[in-house]
């Protein structure tokens, strides 16, 4: 985060200290563990609806990816720690008050439960799969009969921490541009997106590319919608949230928000999206690209203006 020099107020370029805390762990974290979200929602998701068969990429394929995808968010959050030895100390007690502490527990949750769910279907996907030890098949066995509720887990779960990777910023309210209660929906609506865009790319069934690139420019629409409202929002409260929505409209994030976020990865996918689905060009895997890019640009700014963003002064430029 950037800091200012209490005692005096000022904010002079390259006179005043500043501190910067949250580097590129932070936000690839956020992105992962959306995009883990997205992935865990839908594959447990449509195995409940008996789609296995119909969607074999997105119940059975993709959420192999999973636990790998969330163990690089670990790491990555894990490296951000100043004190590293004290992890443990997130798991000591619960505190119901702290967006962290019901972060830490949901990550405790959903990574087994990812590992299961990936261990469930990697016989489905690679036919000759066979475990080293005996036991592992006896206790997949078991999560076999209870696979129903492993998946409503999953969606409960997934639902959390796609929602979680946006309060874990809005709780910050020294920060007026993290300080909005949309940011958690428009984190989970993101990694949805996200965890469509992956599916997309990894797919081979048209049917199946088809009804999730459907999903996916409604999943765009909302997170459109959101940000809208997000900058609505700002521009009808404080001074000093005015002047970090301003950072967006003609300020330093300017071009690279609108651009590379809402134009090139939500608006332009959308639009291709459309006309693959109308028959109007062939099918391609560059809106799924684009869209996880945006989603990926979209957490390294909103970290970094959100440090940027301060009650003191307005704005730090």
């Amino acid at each position: 985060m950037h800091e200012l020099d209490l005692t005096s107020g000022r904010d002079m370029h390259l006179i005043d200290p500043q501190l910067t805390i949250w580097g590129w762990e932070i936000p690839v974290y956020l992105f992962l563990g959306g995009l883990v979200a997205g992935i865990l929602f839908f594959s447990a998701l449509y195995f409940l609806r008996g789609k296995a068969e119909e969607m074999p990429t997105v119940v059975r394929v993709t959420p192999l990816f999973a636990p790998i995808l969330l163990g690089l968010g670990l790491l990555a959050l894990f490296l951000d720690l100043e004190y590293k030895l004290h992890v443990f100390r997130f798991y000591t007690n619960i505190r119901l008050e702290s967006p962290m502490s019901w972060g830490s527990w949901t990550l405790a949750v959903i990574f087994p439960l990812s590992v299961i769910w990936a261990a469930l279907h990697i016989d489905k996907v690679f036919p000759n799969w066979r475990w080293p030890f005996a036991w592992l098949e006896k206790v997949l066995a078991f999560f076999r009969q209870y696979a129903r509720v492993v998946a409503w887990l999953l969606i409960i779960y997934s639902a959390l921490l796609g929602m979680y990777t946006g309060i874990l910023l809005s709780a910050f309210n020294a920060r007026p541009f993290w300080n909005s209660a949309i940011l958690g929906p428009l984190y989970l609506v993101s990694g949805m997106s996200t965890g469509l865009a992956l599916n997309l790319l990894l797919s081979r069934n048209e049917k199946e590319k088809h009804l999730l690139g459907r999903i996916d420019v409604m999943a765009i629409s909302v997170e459109l919608f959101l940000i809208i409202h997000l900058f609505m929002g700002f521009l009808a409260s404080t001074q000093v949230h005015i002047d970090a929505a301003k950072m967006f409209l003609g300020g330093p994030y300017t071009a690279s928000f609108w651009i590379f976020v809402v134009a090139l990865g939500l608006l332009l996918p959308a639009l291709i999206e459309l006309l693959e689905l109308r028959g109007k060009i062939f099918s391609t895997r560059i809106p799924a690209l684009l869209v996880l890019v945006g989603g990926l640009v979209l957490r390294f700014i909103v970290v970094e203006a959100g440090q940027a963003s301060s009650w003191m002064v307005g704005v730090l430029e």
